[in-house]
């Protein structure tokens, strides 16, 4: 027999071992709650095929594939309803804050640091991924490396990273590199046009502006030699109502640029109002819609999320896009992307500095996993062995095999990272500018409405400034409500 179910022991485990008879190996089911795509689809048949627990026990990891749009709120109301369905959950950042103060994710902290493997994973981990993924209160990078030591002191930790994302550009080799439209390109702007990944490393917003416009093409007209049946755009960014789609992108506008969003982590004294619409956040988020025309209508429809980004690029409707890594691999798929012998990948443009540099800061992506605090000892152990599996530097290089992407700077740093995938190298070059939004408790509150605000924007209804000044107002009354700014 061997079935085991959660509730309020977690796992259910049956031990063998009746008088007289051999002892036999525990059965013990972890289930965990999991987004359905493909680094955790990965991670089901890997485990399958390959993970056995050092405890002996018969340890099956069983994932519950949630699709995307309906993944918070699938999570939030398993966890709300008491139902304790899961032992292990792949969690958003931003929930962290709300579902530690639920009383529903476990604090691993002295669990690592009694650990010397978990310790030694928790140092390999970027800094990044720790901030983003593991902390709460929240600390940010400059925090935990002002600290000086792994685990930081003070610090509580609650997550890994299952999968790190970043968002690089994809774009189609044969016509960034075709020789007329380089040429048109360079006569037109008197810069060139970004064809080989060093090109695109020196590609900034105004250039990204430009691409958009010499390559908004119609049907009928030529593009790289052969004519367009269909109307053809240059570029495509996130402009979605949905989640956090337009947010995602935002943000790195603002921060590139030397804005601001409320900063958790400097309350009570840090401010909404005054940051969140500072006169170089407006300035920002206008460059940022300024580029929206030159997009396929949808961007401005407010329906530009990452799917439908993804999906007109693999139909070979737009030039060039950004978005995660982790929505690569179908793009390579000869069955689904008419592009899919033509696409290359590099770092997503960024803000140039006075200096000639390139700032490229932007929203982390990905999700870390963590534990439910109604397991049982034995199962926090079992948990944490499959924590131990999937980041064992084996099993996250076959994950980067199979359009994974990695947390440990160890793997990262393995000479064979880079040609895996071919967007890897993109990847490890932009996982050092990635940051991330609140995580306190309001977080969906704050975001829900700040999403409303940017589509009212994006949408042609308000102007930034307008958006923006609403956002400052209801946060600064939301968390001087809640006590989090005095």
């Amino acid at each position: 027999m061997r079935t085991l179910m959660g509730g309020l022991l977690g796992a259910t485990t049956l031990a063998a071992g009746l008088s007289g008879a051999p002892a036999l190996a525990e059965d013990i089911t972890i289930t965990m709650a999991a987004p359905d795509w493909p680094p955790t689809r990965f991670m089901q048949e890997y485990a399958d095929q390959t993970y056995t627990s050092p405890s002996g026990a018969n340890v099956k990891l069983e994932i519950d594939f949630i699709p995307w749009p309906s993944f918070y709120e699938r999570v939030a109301a398993s966890l709300t309803s008491g139902e304790q369905k899961y032992q292990m959950i792949v969690t958003d950042s931003q929930w962290l804050g709300a579902f530690v103060e639920g009383g529903y994710y476990l604090n691993l902290t002295d669990r690592i640091k009694a650990d010397p493997e978990l310790t030694a994973i928790m140092q390999d981990l970027h800094p990044a991924l720790v901030s983003a993924y593991s902390t709460y209160p929240h600390r940010t990078r400059a925090q935990l490396e002002e600290a000086g030591e792994v685990p930081a002191p003070g610090v509580n930790y609650y997550g890994f990273p299952q999968f790190p994302d970043t968002y690089v550009t994809y774009y189609r080799e044969d016509i960034f590199c075709h020789e007329g439209e380089m040429a048109d390109f360079e006569a037109k702007y008197g810069t060139n046009l970004p064809c080989t990944y060093e090109d695109w490393q020196d590609t900034d917003w105004t250039k990204w502006g430009q691409v958009g416009e010499f390559f908004q093409r119609k049907k009928g007209e030529m593009l790289a030699g052969e004519t367009l049946d269909d109307d053809f755009y240059g570029i495509a960014y996130q402009a979605g109502k949905g989640y956090d789609f337009s947010t995602m992108q935002i943000n790195a506008f603002i921060w590139q640029q030397g804005g601001d969003i409320w900063d958790e982590t400097k309350a009570p004294e840090a401010q909404a109002e005054g940051v969140v619409n500072s006169d170089v956040a407006v300035s920002a988020f206008d460059e940022y819609l300024s580029y929206l025309q030159y997009m396929p209508p949808v961007a401005q429809t407010g329906q530009m999320d990452i799917f439908v980004i993804q999906d007109l690029y693999m139909q070979g409707k737009v030039g060039a896009i950004i978005d995660w890594v982790g929505l690569g691999e179908p793009i390579l798929d000869p069955n689904a992307s008419k592009v899919h012998d033509k696409s290359a990948f590099a770092p997503a443009p960024g803000t140039r500095k006075g200096d000639g540099s390139i700032d490229r800061t932007g929203n982390i992506g990905g999700q870390p996993f963590v534990l439910t605090t109604w397991n049982s000892d034995q199962i926090v152990e079992e948990s944490l062995n499959v924590v131990k599996w999937w980041l064992s530097p084996e099993t996250q290089l076959e994950a980067v095999k199979n359009g994974g992407q990695s947390g440990r700077m160890s793997v990262m740093a393995d000479p064979q990272y880079n040609e895996l995938r071919p967007w890897n190298r993109a990847h490890v070059e932009m996982i050092d500018w990635q940051k991330d939004v609140w995580h306190i408790p309001e977080f969906f509150e704050m975001l829900t409405q700040q999403q409303e605000e940017f589509d009212k924007a994006i949408t042609g209804q308000i102007s930034a400034k307008e958006a923006l000044d609403s956002v400052a107002e209801f946060q600064q009354e939301l968390l001087e409500d809640i006590g989090m700014i005095e």
